[in-house]
């Protein structure tokens, strides 16, 4: 189709579906939901490169195509093959993809915790039947209760009672430590849960983590030692995450390797803003995590098995 000028984009917010990027059209102008694998696609309806995906005008005619996949390893889920590509749902609170051998998640449920307070003394997750999700109900409690749990969460002042309508100032702060990163190598998700916030509402908080490249060449041990804890690149490198590049360029400390069984992961870090431009031009800022300090233990996590992980040790550190 001809492309008009100035643009004219539809005034609502663009909703895709989860795991959909948004991608600016042929003519450069209005955001759209990328095509995914096997769907129709045309220069106005582009296909997800971010994962891979191509359009392939040689099977349909009329300017339209299909979505295909550039080769790549497949995924092996519980005994059950995907494609290049391919997106699927092993649970209804999980969307993934198969990205080149390595299985990529979105949880379709919320995972948000929730603080009690007087409006709400109690509140508990409960499951409903025919739904997936489970939802937070408020359970009343007496008089005596409901003043106890405000006075869990909000701090006592002995000079006046507590500003109920002031959350921030009275708010006793509550993190949680980091959990392990999602990927042993590569770009991947750390994440903790905080009441840091105006609100003073416990909320899921996540960062990018780098244990270590892919193809992060490993230095030999020393005489007499069997790991090799943080070892750092000679070189500056520029991190990626989802088609886009960091505008800065990064000396980072990863973990190394050991010759006797054990893993070495991140242990001491801190938090940094990093800013990343995509190919569309845009700019956009994600909290990731810098590596200060790596130890070498047993508790290894087993590769690819994101539902099945018993991996549990936590990274300390906060921003700096």
């Amino acid at each position: 189709q001809a492309c008009t000028y100035p643009c004219q984009c539809p005034s609502q917010p663009l909703q895709c579906p989860a795991g959909t990027s948004q991608l600016l059209d042929a003519c450069g102008c209005c955001k759209v939901c990328a095509r995914q694998l096997g769907e129709l696609c045309s220069l106005q309806k582009p296909c997800d490169h971010h994962k891979g995906l191509y359009c392939d005008f040689s099977k349909i005619h009329r300017g339209s195509g299909i979505c295909l996949a550039h080769e790549g390893a497949t995924c092996d889920l519980l005994g059950k093959i995907y494609h290049n590509g391919e997106s699927f749902q092993p649970t209804c609170k999980l969307q993934c993809i198969c990205m080149d051998g390595a299985i990529g998640c979105i949880p379709l449920c919320s995972d948000d915790l929730r603080l009690p307070s007087p409006e709400c003394p109690n509140p508990r997750r409960v499951k409903f039947r025919n739904k997936c999700c489970e939802e937070w109900i408020c359970e009343e409690g007496g008089e005596e209760n409901r003043f106890e749990t405000a006075m869990a969460v909000f701090r006592e002042d002995p000079a006046r009672k507590p500003d109920l309508n002031n959350l921030q100032e009275n708010c006793l702060v509550q993190t949680t430590e980091w959990s392990a990163c999602s990927k042993s190598c590569g770009m991947g998700i750390s994440a903790r849960v905080t009441n840091d916030n105006p609100q003073c509402r416990l909320e899921k908080e996540t960062r990018l983590c780098m244990v270590r490249p892919c193809d992060f060449p490993m230095e030999k041990t020393k005489k007499g030692k069997k790991c090799v804890r943080t070892p750092k690149p000679r070189q500056s490198l520029h991190f990626e995450f989802s088609g886009c590049t960091s505008t800065h360029s990064y000396r980072p400390k990863f973990c190394g390797s050991c010759t006797d069984g054990r893993c070495c992961t991140p242990y001491v870090t801190s938090t940094v803003e990093v800013e990343f431009r995509c190919p569309e031009g845009d700019f956009f800022q994600r909290k990731m995590m810098f590596i200060k300090m790596c130890s070498c233990h047993y508790d290894c996590p087993r590769d690819n098995d994101i539902f099945l992980a018993t991996y549990h040790r936590r990274m300390i550190g906060d921003h700096v």
